[in-house]
């Protein structure tokens, strides 16, 4: 089969570079500081000031002071479990940090992170010999342990772990088949990486804003919101566009009645739905015509389960719309985006920006 020729891209080697560490590094919900730092030294070339909230949301701004504001949005923090429970015995069980997903524990490799720096550990798993065929146990938050390899709770405390220790998977980022980003916390650090990357597409095309654009990473999405929730009152926004990751429904034992028909590679996909302000998503859609820039479409009965549900109904109502990454296997350590997608995400980004510039009348996004 003849090779495929190089398409042109947006994203630079050194933004490969910098998605790579960033997902490689850990941002728990909680604690996503460490994360946020490399965030913001990432952004600020490309921005004119930026600042943190208590709670460790980041914000980079461009044109700080114009009176019209801009929100594009995504959130920094990933999935974790908690050191809940020590045995006599030296064994750890575990409890959620936001979504985590007990059937994938077993065999895993982790990261405690306690205040004497990293403990490594396993999540062990009884083996196949001596299970019993028809009648062996599932994991579950039960019976999932993890082994620091210490006989006692006293040698375990000794490591520096303790209740309340937040705990990360060790899996680290790779490019699959050179199509395909992969790894954990894509959800959503690869949103967080993709508005990044619109703030640096904006000051090298020397695009000059009429209104302040926000370019926001928040926290604590995962338990609810919350970060989106507190910034909100912070900025006080206009106007508002999350980025988020969807379910890619095409690989085995997806089921497209339940999650609508998407596809990793075929484009961004944006939201119908009761938080999605019409005008403000046909402005988008407008922007992906005109710039064909490929697109799908997904629906969502109430809500859209992303920081956009946070903005819209706060303040008398922000108009807010989402555009989505298609994503395989989430809360895996095994997430996977199509970089075709993740180039597009940025590109209807950037190219939404300029159509609410060139809509001098920003009144326009009032009315439904």
């Amino acid at each position: 089969m003849a090779k495929k020729e190089n398409k042109k891209t947006i994203l630079k080697k050194e933004s490969i570079d910098f998605l790579e560490k960033y997902l490689n590094n850990a941002s728990p919900t909680g604690f996503e500081s460490e994360g946020q730092k490399l965030w913001l030294n990432y952004i600020k070339p490309h921005v004119d000031e930026s600042f943190i909230d208590n709670y460790g949301t980041a914000v980079a701004v461009i044109n700080p002071k114009a009176e019209f504001k801009v929100v594009i949005e995504a959130h920094a923090d990933e999935i974790s479990w908690f050191v809940h429970y020590i045995t006599k015995d030296g064994f750890i069980y575990v409890c959620r940090n936001g979504g985590s997903d007990h059937m994938i524990a077993p065999s895993k490799r982790v990261n405690i992170h306690t205040d004497k720096g990293i403990v490594k550990a396993i999540f062990g798993w009884p083996a196949i010999h001596v299970r019993e065929a028809g009648k062996e146990e599932t994991p579950s938050l039960k019976n999932i342990f993890l082994d620091c390899g210490c006989k006692s709770k006293k040698e375990v405390e000794a490591l520096g772990v303790h209740v309340g220790c937040v705990i990360t998977y060790e899996d680290e980022f790779m490019i699959l088949n050179n199509n395909y980003f992969v790894g954990r916390a894509l959800d959503n650090r690869i949103g967080g990486f993709m508005i990044a990357e619109v703030a640096r597409l904006l000051k090298e095309n020397k695009t000059k804003l009429p209104f302040g654009l926000y370019i926001t990473n928040s926290v604590q999405e995962e338990v609810g919101l919350r970060g989106a929730e507190m910034i909100t009152q912070t900025i006080k926004p206009n106007v508002v566009i999350c980025t988020d990751v969807t379910h890619d429904t095409q690989s085995p034992m997806m089921n497209k009645i339940a999650s609508g028909d998407i596809t990793s590679g075929d484009g961004p996909v944006v939201t119908y739905g009761p938080a999605v302000q019409n005008n403000l998503l046909k402005l988008i859609i407008k922007a992906a015509n005109d710039k064909k820039i490929p697109f799908q479409r997904a629906a969502v009965s109430r809500a859209t389960g992303t920081d956009t549900d946070a903005f819209a109904y706060s303040m008398g109502g922000i108009p807010s719309a989402l555009i989505s990454l298609p994503l395989r296997y989430m809360h895996t350590t095994v997430e996977s985006v199509h970089r075709d997608d993740v180039e597009n995400v940025i590109k209807l980004i950037f190219e939404s920006l300029k159509s609410i510039k060139n809509n001098h009348d920003f009144r326009y996004f009032k009315n439904n």
